[in-house]
């Protein structure tokens, strides 16, 4: 595996509101992207813990040699050098011209002059960086500024976005904007009428206008317009799905802003702000985190938001795992979740996490196959062998293993519950015993390299004697099913205690790319 090349990340915060939130944005040097935080919730008796996160600014320094270059200014550090390293860090300071504490009058903020302005600043670094392309890393409100860049400012410059972004990275990003439980879409309207703070621009009609490219303020979208979709990859100027990564928070309790009023509009599938169904790009990389929109439990001051965009940034290997040729019994009023949960060892936080309890579980079909899967990245949907994409997930090589076995060892828990309903449509708890799985283990996953080529050992935890953590895998390496694909394949069966529930066929398909 060749080391992956480092390309100038640079940070795109999110909405900070009417003009006293301006104004206090550009106080900070790096607006919120140094942040970090020191509550965790693993304390015991699920209060919360101490635990030390440095900010991914700081973090990025640490662990990849990254730099921050100032001079007064990033402005006159790269007007005053010719040339600067690729591992720097630059802040798009787009809120700056809409602040009153400069002097003279603010510009209005639009989204359209924040990524014509990102551009200038992407073309600037890449010169003096001498390097192709840099990484976007984006909160909240910032990822639609990316988008507006990728989707509109370019084409309309007929310019390819891979000709200046290697990948783009999100936290709680609105990309299907902002909607709320309540109201029956009158909030929404009202929202976009009178645009209190400028908020109209999680509106549709406001996207469709910064997202489309060609479009003026008067058009509007068709009533089948996705805000969420970008267009498909083998369109003019597209940008690659695969190098897209959607961070999605899971806790809407811990956003307090307007006194938890936020949360309790939006709902609880949410991360207080942004409803779970909105934060991704479908086809794009994803991971869900219970953490909330911003706050002591923000999903950018997070390590568990860290863990994945460092993963996806410098990564060596893309993990995928999906559920393929299941068969679920064929039961009346039944419906079927599949619940996963994904650790890496050394880490003291889960990377992706799908549970009912945080409203984000995986629906399957009653009966045969899946629901229609979801869209994996470079892909498309796989539909001939029911296959229910579970976890896409990227892993450093040269990240150091705890028990120095040279391995990187994940584990992935998978759980599927049946919920029974009455003729009326009503949960029948007749024969419910709560939080009660009728499938649930953990998949031990070992991933080195055999002369130059992924090996993979794994096995079920039911099989395991004894603690996971003195557990070491044996035997030959899993093999490369399909080795003409150009990707590493393999399938790994359930346990035969789960073949009443999911079929004597059913298995855990892993796929391993190099990820450079």
């Amino acid at each position: 595996m060749s080391e992956p090349q480092k390309f100038p990340v640079i940070y795109v915060r999110g909405f900070a509101g009417g003009q006293n939130g301006v104004n206090n944005v550009v106080m900070d040097p790096f607006y919120g992207f140094n942040e970090g935080s020191t509550h965790i919730r693993i304390g015991p008796d699920n209060k919360p813990d101490f635990y030390q996160f440095e900010s991914p600014l700081l973090r990025l320094h640490v662990d990849e040699g990254y730099q921050i270059l100032v001079e007064g200014s990033q402005e006159i550090y790269l007007e005053s050098h010719d040339k600067i390293p690729a591992e720097t860090i630059w802040i798009h300071r787009f809120y700056d011209p809409s602040a009153s504490t400069w002097g003279g009058t603010p510009r209005e903020f639009r989204i359209e002059d924040a990524a014509r302005d990102l551009l200038r600043l992407i073309k600037q670094v890449r010169e003096k960086a001498n390097v192709e392309r840099v990484h976007l890393v984006a909160h909240s409100m910032g990822g639609l500024i990316c988008r507006c860049l990728i989707q509109k400012i370019l084409p309309e410059l007929r310019e390819k976005p891979t000709d200046y972004i290697a990948k783009l990275f999100t936290y709680g990003t609105p990309h299907g904007g902002i909607t709320f439980d309540f109201g029956f879409g009158m909030l929404e309207r009202l929202r976009d009428a009178i645009g209190i703070n400028g908020a109209e621009i999680f509106g549709r009609e406001r996207m469709y206008q910064y997202l489309t490219p060609g479009t003026t303020e008067d058009d509007e979208p068709a009533d089948e317009w996705d805000p969420r979709a970008m267009p498909a990859d083998d369109q003019q100027f597209a940008f690659p799905h695969s190098q897209v990564f959607c961070l999605v928070g899971t806790n809407p309790a811990d956003y307090d802003v307007a006194a938890g009023l936020s949360s309790a509009v939006v709902g609880p599938r949410s991360d207080g702000l942004v409803q779970i169904d909105n934060a991704y790009v479908p086809g794009a990389h994803r991971a869900y985190v219970h953490r909330s929109h911003s706050g002591r439990y923000g999903v950018v001051n997070s390590e568990e938001g860290y863990q994945n965009l460092r993963r996806f940034l410098f990564g060596d290997l893309k993990v995928e795992a999906a559920l393929v040729d299941h068969r679920l019994p064929q039961e009346e009023n039944t419906a079927w979740q599949a619940e996963v949960g994904l650790s890496v060892r050394g880490l003291q936080i889960v990377m992706h996490e799908r549970t009912g309890a945080q409203w984000c579980p995986i629906q399957l079909r009653n009966g045969a196959g899946s629901v229609p899967a979801e869209s994996v990245p470079g892909r498309g949907v796989t539909d001939s062998d029911g296959a229910v994409p579970l976890v896409h997930t990227f892993l450093c090589e040269n990240l150091a293993s705890p028990s120095g076995s040279g391995s990187m060892r994940y584990a992935l828990h998978l759980r599927i519950l049946s919920l029974r309903q009455r003729d009326n449509g009503l949960l029948d708890f007749d024969d419910h015993i709560e939080q009660t799985a009728d499938v649930d283990d953990i998949l031990i996953v070992d991933v080195g390299v055999d002369n130059g080529v992924p090996a993979l050992r794994a096995t079920w935890n039911s099989a395991i004697k004894g603690p996971i953590s003195n557990f070491t895998q044996t035997g030959s390496a899993l093999v490369d099913e399909d080795p003409d694909l150009g990707e590493w394949v393999a399938n790994i069966k359930l346990p035969a205690t789960t073949e009443p529930i999911l079929g004597a066929n059913a298995r855990i398909r892993l796929t391993v790319t190099d990820w450079n």
